[in-house]
């Protein structure tokens, strides 16, 4: 049963834009895909970055001799997960331009 609900509602939402007299319904789905873009990505990226801080923290609290040797490839482990959150970021602007 919920296979059946699941088809319709998947079949319903791709026909929508192909019945539209207007572009309406177009530009409500990449507003909506820009959303999620920016959202996935953000939410995926703070997963990562604090799994890499806590695995870090960890580390550190293990062997505290080796805190120098852990911080900094942390920090740019966190700044190459920020940077592609960032790069989502200009990804959703530029779907928005679209509209």
């Amino acid at each position: 049963m919920f296979k059946r609900v699941f088809y319709t509602m998947t079949m319903v939402a791709m026909a929508a834009p192909a019945f539209a007299a207007d572009a309406s319904v177009g530009t409500g789905m990449i507003a909506l895909a820009a959303g999620l873009a920016i959202a996935i990505a953000a939410a995926f990226g703070a997963l990562g970055q604090g799994r890499a801080a806590a695995t870090a923290l960890e580390g550190i609290a293990r062997n505290p001799a080796a805190s120098g040797k852990l911080t900094t490839p942390m920090i740019i482990g966190l700044a190459l997960i920020e940077s592609l959150v960032i790069y989502a970021l200009v990804i959703a602007f530029i779907i928005l331009g679209k509209i």
